[in-house]
């Protein structure tokens, strides 16, 4: 089942894709039917319907998440839930119970889900995270370069920067890119181009006048494409540093609003330390930065062995093997 924010392309060869959208509402029933009667369910994210989906027996439901590492507060440390009543509280938690299992790459991230989801040590399961796989796939890269080029030829080899900042529900309907695009322009485009890639839930209009340099990539397919092909990345509280780090490419933090960001969202503790990549707060810190390699590429390989060291380029597979021996063992205990 797929919801319309959705926009990765799905091979429909491999199994019948149901929009999962009340506006279809068939499909929506079909949905329903499915989630009713289904012995395996993967969710990827926080899902509300949950606290109300009452699985078959004997079913498993698998939380595969959409990050390898947290930043940003979420689920019962996120800041904004101390302020909700306790009928919230309960519907968040009736979530979070729902999840038989959750997969993670790390047991920096294990702690994580076991303090935000209030799971016990036995529901994590230390498979690594599927969509790292594609980091250590040859065969990945080389389509991630042939399908960026045929998207946009004019980049002409030259080198990527990739600007991918965190989603801010203060800039949902009226969204202010901070990021100075006209110096970068002056300062790097005989040698780089600019991808930039808000959230998906944000509106945002790139002028124009930067069309030879700057490109909104936000509608682009598949951000791993974009993850493996830039040379550089620029992000802040995002989540795409923990898999970024398995490339071992420069990282810069664009931190110009931590200290709000930090009391209305929540940020993991010595944020600032944490980072493997400088902590800037101007555009001309981040082109000094470029211009003169002030990066801590040190960091980032001890950063991506702590936070990917189930990760390994075998996650789907060992995923894959967890469901069918479960689904062996609740057969197995159904005959019994």
């Amino acid at each position: 089942m797929k919801e319309k924010s959705c926009k990765y392309t799905f091979d429909p060869s491999i199994n019948k894709i149901i929009p999962f959208d009340i506006k279809h509402p068939f499909a929506y029933l079909e949905s329903i039917y499915h989630l009713a009667t289904a012995t395996t369910i993967l969710v990827d994210n926080y899902q509300g319907f949950l606290a109300v989906t009452n699985f078959k027996k004997n079913s498993t439901c698998i939380q595969l998440w959409h990050a390898a590492g947290a930043i940003k507060q979420f689920g019962l440390n996120d800041p904004s839930t101390s302020t909700r009543s306790n009928r919230a509280k309960e519907r968040f938690q009736q979530v979070y119970n729902r999840f038989h299992y959750t997969v993670v790459g790390s047991e920096k991230m294990a702690t994580i889900f076991q303090q935000n989801f209030n799971l016990s040590n036995e529901r994590i399961i230390r498979t690594g995270i599927p969509r790292t796989d594609v980091f250590f796939n040859t065969e990945k890269k080389l389509l991630a370069n042939s399908n960026l080029n045929r998207h946009i030829p004019e980049i002409n080899n030259k080198k990527i920067i990739l600007y991918a900042p965190t989603f801010r529900e203060n800039q949902l309907n009226n969204y202010q890119l901070k990021l100075n695009i006209e110096e970068l322009c002056e300062e790097f485009s005989d040698e780089y181009v600019l991808f930039i890639r808000v959230h998906p839930a944000v509106s945002f209009t790139l002028p124009n006048k930067y069309r030879d340099f700057a490109y909104d990539m936000s509608g682009y397919f598949d951000i791993n494409h974009l993850l493996l092909q830039s040379d550089i990345l620029i992000t802040d509280y995002s989540s795409i540093p923990f898999e970024y780090s398995l490339l071992r490419k420069p990282m810069i933090f664009f931190a110009y609003d931590v200290e709000e960001y930090r009391l209305t969202s929540g940020l993991m503790k010595d944020y600032e330390n944490q980072m493997p990549g400088p902590i800037v707060f101007s555009t001309d810190e981040i082109i000094q930065t470029i211009k003169h390699n002030k990066y801590k590429l040190n960091d980032i390989q001890f950063f991506a062995n702590q936070w990917n060291e189930y990760s390994r380029g075998n996650s789907s597979l060992n995923v894959a093997r967890f469901i069918e021996t479960r689904e062996v063992e609740v057969r197995e205990k159904v005959l019994l």
